[in-house]
């Protein structure tokens, strides 16, 4: 039988391969440890300085529960199945004034989520590092989406209600403010997992900046644009039910009125209208994106 010489040397340099991952192997699992043992510890502690600074209590919230089932009870008035067109239309007495201010809702909502896209979605190619060429325009375009989404659109409301009165042009401008913020942020960061290939194709055909905008950023992110843009009308319908609660319109106003005179069946009544709407904003959105993106059927 005729063996190889080299053979040995070869085994002991495997060996020697073997035991340096291992001895590597074992370090990256300690330091991984420390490091996982470390993150806990500091989620643990916050987690307690939460509990503490918030006063939660588990005993409080089990003694809360009653009254809050009570209250939604006071929401859901009496309907029997013999009478129960005269009750339902005792419920829903004033539908025709709360779909009016539904319809009002919606639409502030619809003009404050094309007005904050369209903005939010322009600034958002000088907020992504990779399309903003100028580090100083990309440091205020950053600013002001924060600016934009960190003031609450309530408070915006406030602020517009004082300058421009009650009434449905206050809403508008306070959920466009905070929609061009969030918008922006959102869009900045699809923009910046683009391929960059298509952008370098367009620069070295002599394409100047709003071509590589145009037919090398959007194609790429317009699907995402598109689900972003359909969840912010769905955020922007309950945004402009809140901003109602300041002067600004909608239904929100005719929700607070209810909660303020304590008719707790009017505020059922109400929630449910805009439960229903938000529901049937969310699956007409879902069928028109799968619709846009080509996968308007899906195998079951």
């Amino acid at each position: 039988m005729v063996t190889n010489p080299s053979a040995g040397p070869d085994v002991s340099v495997a060996r020697g391969v073997v035991a340096r991952f291992e001895k590597q192997y074992a370090v990256y699992r300690r330091k991984k440890q420390v490091t996982m043992a470390l993150f806990g510890g500091v989620f643990a502690l916050c987690v307690i300085a939460a509990l503490i600074t918030t006063k939660f209590s588990l005993w409080t919230l089990v003694e809360g529960i009653p009254r809050a089932s009570e209250f939604l009870a006071r929401m859901l008035p009496p309907i029997r199945l013999g009478t129960f067109g005269q009750d339902f239309s005792a419920w829903y007495w004033g539908a025709g004034e709360w779909f009016n201010s539904l319809l009002n809702t919606l639409l502030m909502a619809y003009l404050a989520t094309i007005l904050g896209t369209l903005i939010g979605g322009a600034i958002s190619f000088f907020a992504a590092r990779n399309l903003a060429h100028n580090y100083l325009v990309y440091w205020i375009a950053r600013r002001v989406l924060e600016i934009a989404r960190t003031v609450p659109d309530i408070v915006w409301a406030l602020l517009f209600v004082f300058a421009f009165g009650i009434g449905p042009v206050a809403g508008v401008l306070a959920i466009t403010t905070h929609t061009l913020g969030a918008q922006g942020k959102l869009f900045a960061e699809v923009n910046e997992n683009i391929s960059p290939l298509l952008l370098d194709g367009i620069r070295a055909s002599g394409g100047n900046w709003f071509h590589e905008m145009r037919f090398g950023v959007l194609p790429q992110v317009l699907p995402n644009y598109l689900s972003y843009t359909f969840w912010r009308f769905e955020l922007n319908v309950r945004s402009a039910t809140i901003v109602g609660f300041v002067g600004a319109g909608g239904i929100g106003h005719d929700l607070f009125t209810a909660v303020q005179l304590l008719y707790f069946a009017d505020v059922g009544a109400i929630l449910l209208i805009i439960v229903a709407t938000i529901m049937a904003i969310d699956m007409l959105s879902e069928k028109i994106r799968h619709s846009a993106i080509g996968k308007a059927s899906f195998s079951h």
